[in-house]
């Protein structure tokens, strides 16, 4: 037990001693970038009029809207390459003490989030309890906390190359269980895939995503396992550029890192479709690809030419990401229950002070950008009072 106990300290002494300490301002942008189109793409005007690039693709396909969540994912990835090394003087027992605490705190508030404020309005219009036996159990912010958690343990006890190996293991099983477990018609389909499936051995179907005309989540437990990996490369992007450095050589690896990533997801495409829905393997390789290649892009902006004087918009975002992303739906879920002149006042806003004077699709997209802009004076304020709000 010594032994090992010597060797994982110097293992992570190693860690330490390879590692800068400076965080890196991309990371923070990037953050605050997913976040403020998050906002965006979840809060139109009417979800009749979006433009196409801010729908999510209806079932196999990509959009850009379909490239937030996992962005989101392998942002928390590289702030994990940061925290961890906190977590390294810890031993096993205080440091799975922090890990499934932060996991479930951050799973009980999106619990909470779906229900919340906790009363709804009936087919009359009348407040009415929240239907509790009706509670949707996954979310966005539910599949963030396993992916954190599953990620930490990963990473704790089997280092990089330990990730390198279960990031493999992941997307290629879960291809296998999809085509092994699904229809044998369409393995791939709504009505038809594992994760469907998988979901509804362990969740009454009235606990599920009601949104695609049948009982199916796409934050469901099963394809949560392949989103894992989408964190496990944020960590591992990270801790490579804290080695190497910001740097034009570690621009340039990471861009043929990304262009690596996309040929090989294209490639896969046509025998697993790249599918958000169901977070399909090809779907986690290709938005990796797509992380890679903007997170190159911001550092060769950021880190290498030196232009930052653009980014603090973006990090006002990133500095509490996780708390106004809350709020954001919060704030929604309210404006929807308050009724005036008979009907919501998110409903009431769009029509009289953006569709009198817009059409309809820029009025929709207006509004979602105001609103993602109420958002970031608040995290603004926050910011300049110094408040910051971490699980």
């Amino acid at each position: 037990m010594n032994q090992i106990s010597t060797a994982r300290a110097a293992t992570a002494d190693g860690l330490r001693q390879e590692t800068t300490r400076q965080r890196y301002l991309s990371l923070d942008v990037l953050r605050g970038m997913t976040v403020a189109l998050m906002i965006v793409v979840n809060t139109p005007g009417s979800w009749q009029y979006i433009y196409a690039p801010f729908r999510h693709a209806a079932w196999h396909g990509f959009t850009v809207t379909d490239l937030v969540f996992p962005t989101f994912l392998f942002v928390v990835g590289n702030a994990m390459s940061f925290s961890m090394r906190k977590f390294e003087a810890l031993g096993d027992g205080a440091f799975l003490q922090k890990v499934l605490k932060r996991t479930a705190l951050i799973f009980l508030v999106g619990l909470l989030l779906n229900c919340f404020p906790f009363v709804t309005r009936d087919a009359s219009g009348e407040l009415a309890l929240f239907p509790f036996a009706n509670l949707r159990i996954m979310g966005v912010l539910q599949r963030i906390a396993l992916c954190y958690g599953f990620a930490s343990l990963i990473i704790h006890y089997f280092r990089v190359k330990g990730a390198i190996l279960f990031s493999f293991i992941l997307l290629l099983s879960y291809w296998a269980i999809l085509y092994f477990f699904g229809d044998r018609s369409d393995p791939y389909s709504l009505e038809g895939n594992a994760a469907l499936k998988f979901d509804l051995l362990l969740l009454p179907a009235q606990n599920l995503y009601q949104g695609f005309g049948i009982p199916f989540d796409p934050e469901g437990l099963l394809s949560t396992l392949p989103a894992v990996v989408n964190v496990l490369v944020g960590f591992m992007t990270g801790y490579y550029i804290q080695r190497k450095g910001n740097h034009m050589g570690t621009v340039l690896k990471l861009a043929l890192s990304a262009a690596a990533f996309i040929v090989v997801a294209l490639l896969w495409d046509s025998y697993l479709p790249i599918n958000k829905p169901i977070w399909t393997s090809s779907y986690v390789v290709y938005s990796l690809g797509l992380d890679l290649l903007v997170l190159s892009v911001l550092m060769l902006v950021i880190e290498v030419a030196g232009y930052k004087g653009w980014t603090y918009f973006f990090e006002v975002f990133g500095r509490n990401p996780l708390f106004i992303y809350a709020l954001s739906g919060m704030l929604v879920r309210l404006m929807s229950l308050t009724r005036v002149q008979g009907t919501s006042l998110s409903g009431w806003l769009y029509e009289n002070l953006y569709l009198t004077w817009l059409q309809d699709k820029n009025a929709s997209l207006l509004f979602a950008v105001s609103y993602m802009l109420l958002l970031w004076g608040i995290g603004y304020w926050m910011d300049r009072k110094k408040v910051y709000i971490k699980v």
